[in-house]
């Protein structure tokens, strides 16, 4: 999902952060992979995989804690604006572009406005998904009534655009105290999705998803308020956590190793509760969002990184997460047309081309990372974030 490398020039890195946002993005490709075979969210194989979006939230705010907090003095608004743009926007038209290649043969079964769409508008939406436009369901061209038909994934990183913007133009001048009232309040949004309390009485058209945290991909009432809570508590938890550095956690062997596990524990636990006692499966998404995932965050960035094979694992994870989060789901659509025109193929074709998704996914985001993203931020931070040193 949405963030960026854990360091500054200036700064030591989080190697383990790095490595748990790896760990998390390659469970959420083979999370969606098991998606293709599951008729619901109670019977998904890795069942809770959705939460490794409320995960990177908690990273990603509490990154940008650590990158940006001490530099407002120093840095305009614009500018940190320009350096997210930088830093997140590449990928973004990469992700796009490639759904673009890959939309038509994507026509599965239930997919059916795939293959009705006409050329000029796939280039509309392929435009309008590139400068992270969300499209309204009336502009749908696959039927699941995206924020972006050509790549679903895109819709975690308008939220972090929201919340980055919400973060230089307010958030970042709060006491403690008033972040920390904040947080605490915006837990109750959390809540309210996870244990369906539903106060505003939005979240009747996603019955499908009930005592999940499961929404926030479209532009509908319910899906809008969905993305707000998914957001608020995780990103702005995580940047209270970075400012409450004396709760961090020292994991004095294993650091890496325990977070890894305690990380892949929430998203692949199984559906809890039943049928009868569903509300069980909201309290534990609300107690993995709220308790859990803080706790990881500051165990990770407590603890000490030892080891040079371990380390170069971290760095390795760290830096295809990104792209592998936001590349990877427009070969997902063609999995589920492949697995949909031959459901009757033996069940160990159908592991055959799931795994071969999962390591394209990843030899895609390594080659991204190393033919593009790298030399397009390095290019564009010369033009328009350090062009003076460059004269």
């Amino acid at each position: 999902m949405a963030a960026e490398t854990i360091h500054s020039a200036s700064k030591p890195r989080f190697e383990i952060l790095d490595g748990l946002r790896g760990v998390a993005a390659m469970i959420v490709v083979a999370f969606h992979l098991f998606e293709t075979y599951s008729s619901g969210p109670s019977d998904q194989i890795l069942n809770h995989g959705y939460l490794a979006v409320d995960f990177f939230f908690v990273l990603s705010g509490f990154v940008i804690g650590y990158a940006y907090d001490d530099r407002w003095q120093r840095m305009s608004t614009w500018n940190f604006f320009k350096r997210r743009l930088i830093r997140l926007q590449p990928m973004v038209v990469l992700g796009t572009l490639i759904g673009a290649f890959w939309f038509y043969f994507s026509a599965a079964p239930g997919f059916e406005l795939v293959m009705r769409t006409p050329w000029w508008k796939l280039m509309l939406i392929m435009v309008l998904g590139c400068i992270m436009f969300p499209t309204p369901p009336s502009m749908d061209i696959r039927g699941w009534k995206e924020i972006n038909s050509l790549n679903g994934a895109q819709w975690s990183l308008l939220w972090e655009y929201i919340a980055n913007i919400l973060y230089a133009l307010f958030v970042r001048r709060f006491s403690k105290f008033l972040l920390a009232l904040f947080v605490f309040l915006s837990a109750f949004l959390t809540i309210d999705i996870a244990m369906n309390i539903d106060t505003f009485g939005l979240l009747e058209a996603r019955c499908y998803a009930k005592y999940t945290v499961i929404g926030g991909f479209g532009l509908t009432p319910d899906q809008i308020y969905i993305g707000i809570s998914r957001l608020l508590y995780p990103f702005f938890g995580g940047l209270l956590l970075y400012r409450m550095g004396k709760w961090r956690i020292n994991l004095r062997k294993g650091g890496m190793t325990i977070c890894s596990l305690a990380v892949a524990a929430t998203l692949v636990t199984p559906h809890i509760g039943g049928d009868n006692h569903e509300w069980l499966n909201g309290l534990y998404c609300a107690v993995i969002i709220l308790l859990v995932y803080p706790a990881i965050v500051a165990a990770g960035a407590g603890s000490e990184l030892k080891g040079r094979t371990t380390t170069a694992v971290c760095k390795f994870l760290g830096m295809i997460s990104y792209p592998l989060y936001i590349t990877h789901y427009p070969m997902i659509y063609v999995q589920m047309n492949w697995a949909a025109r031959h459901a009757d193929a033996p069940l160990g074709t159908h592991i055959w081309v799931a795994a071969s998704i999962f390591t394209a996914s990843i030899a895609v985001a390594y080659a991204s990372v190393i033919v593009y993203d790298i030399p397009v931020r390095e290019w564009l931070s010369e033009k328009f974030i350090y062009p003076k040193k460059n004269k």
